[in-house]
């Protein structure tokens, strides 16, 4: 390898933890974790008992300490544990308290490493004992660490620059128990109440993981993105190198770019006509393509200032639209920007994005979170995603309706995959201050395709 430990920062060396790779021993993190969550509970009922404040068990177990708590551990644990904590600080973060959801945000950006003798484990058990005459020089200082797994650069004997994707030892054997543990956190902490039958929901979540483990897949979806976007300026899309790739490992060309949050330092015009591209690719993805990669982490994004290019990683969670889904989202489309409420309800039903005893039992919230959507994306100008002023009344009407337990029940699957993209990239635009012309490229890519054709029975 390239280099000792001992030449990296204190930082660095100070996320060095190795992987639990064996169920007992992620079993075992799981409980110290709920060990620690309880402490901090009695701590917490403690100090507001003496201050005379009132107690609720959400209140106790929703305290930064716990939620550091929470991070620590899952950043620890990685895989799926990871992974559901970094959907819940963006999925949910307008609805946790400030203070909580900033924690929980480190966990998009701060992943342990593994240890160089247990990556070099790794690297053996996928390449074989002789992996390192491959290689001019294999850096095992990781360039990025997230849920799944992390990224190393290298040279190939042939001069080629790669990056190497290593998956952490024993995250895809612990998808299934991950994924219900961090629930049963969830159900304590009040997240799913257990009115809600979520058994669908985990079989999904599963689902989408343990593809996202299978690196070959990924591969395959990456190299099918490249052909989408090929000739298609300002984006940029890794090659893979088949002859490196493994079960557990993913090489591709290296390709350069900074953190997208540094568009924020770009002019407004830069910023607006990058933040419109990646709006137009989500229609595309919607209504063209019929795929999309539903992950927004801004992660994902690497930024060209030379350019203005966008590089496009991890393609782990690429999947189908359902063509009722896209549909669905065309005919709310068409009907906002018509300005029609009714036909927006009308659809908004028809997709299962809506009960039909929501509409009944809460018609004027119901008509007032439609018309705030319709004024927001009709107007032709620039709509500025840093002005989030019409998000808290969007909640507060939500929020209203979510307290009737007749109105709970979740929409199709396949729509919480397409709003977790839609509304993470509306996220990365309110970071960047972007203002941009939603009506206009709506209108674009509903001009330029058709409705997709319905799956066979």
């Amino acid at each position: 390898m390239a280099e000792s430990e001992a030449n990296w920062t204190r930082e660095e060396r100070g996320r060095h933890r190795a992987v639990p790779s064996g169920r007992f021993s992620r079993v075992a993190s799981f409980s110290q974790l709920v060990g620690g969550v309880a402490g901090g509970m009695m701590a917490e009922g403690a100090r507001r008992i003496s201050s005379g404040e009132s107690i609720s068990a959400r209140d106790l177990i929703l305290t930064p300490g716990n939620a550091r708590r929470l991070a620590d551990r899952l950043s620890h644990l990685r895989g799926a544990a990871m992974k559901m904590g970094q959907m819940i600080s963006m999925d949910a973060g307008d609805f946790l308290p400030a203070e909580l959801s900033q924690i929980l945000a480190t966990l998009r950006d701060q992943a342990s490493f593994m240890p160089t003798r247990q990556l070099d484990k790794v690297l053996k058990e996928q390449w074989g004992n002789d992996w390192r005459r491959q290689f001019k020089w294999f850096n095992p200082r990781p360039i990025a660490a997230a849920s799944i797994g992390q990224v190393h650069k290298a040279m190939t004997r042939d001069g080629e620059e790669l990056a190497i994707k290593v998956q952490y030892p024993g995250v895809a054997k612990s998808i299934d128990s991950d994924v219900d543990n961090v629930m049963t956190l969830l159900r304590v902490a009040g997240f799913a109440p257990p009115e809600l039958e979520i058994d669908k929901l985990l079989a999904a979540a599963k689902k989408q993981l343990h593809e996202e483990a299978d690196y070959h897949r990924e591969g395959e979806q990456m190299e099918l993105y490249r052909k989408r976007l090929e000739g298609e300026p300002g984006f940029v899309v890794p090659l893979l190198h088949e002859g490196l790739t493994r079960e557990h490992i993913l090489a591709m060309s290296f390709e350069e770019g900074s953190s997208i949050e540094a568009l924020g330092e770009e002019t407004p015009e830069q910023r607006d006509a990058v933040m419109a591209r990646l709006m137009r690719l989500v229609a595309r993805e919607l209504f063209e393509f019929g795929v999309m990669q539903t992950d927004p982490n801004f992660a994902n994004y690497r930024y060209r200032r030379e350019t203005g290019e966008i590089v496009l990683l991890d393609f782990g969670a690429c999947r189908e639209v359902d063509p009722d889904v896209s549909n669905g989202y065309r005919r709310m489309l068409e009907a906002g920007l018509e300005g029609n409420r009714e036909e927006v309800l009308k659809a908004t039903i028809k997709s299962g994005f809506m009960m039909p005893i929501v509409a009944e039992k809460h018609p004027e919230r119901v008509n007032r979170m439609i018309d705030i959507v319709i004024n927001e994306m009709r107007e032709d100008k620039p709509f500025d995603f840093g002005d989030r002023a019409f998000v808290p009344l969007l909640r507060d009407e939500g929020y209203a309706i979510a307290q009737d337990k007749d109105t709970w029940a979740f929409p199709p699957i396949e729509t919480l995959f397409v709003q977790r993209k839609v509304s993470g990239t509306a996220l990365l635009g309110a970071r960047l201050k972007a203002q941009v012309n939603i009506r206009r490229i709506s209108e674009e890519v509903l001009g330029s395709t058709d409705p997709l054709p319905a799956r066979a029975a």
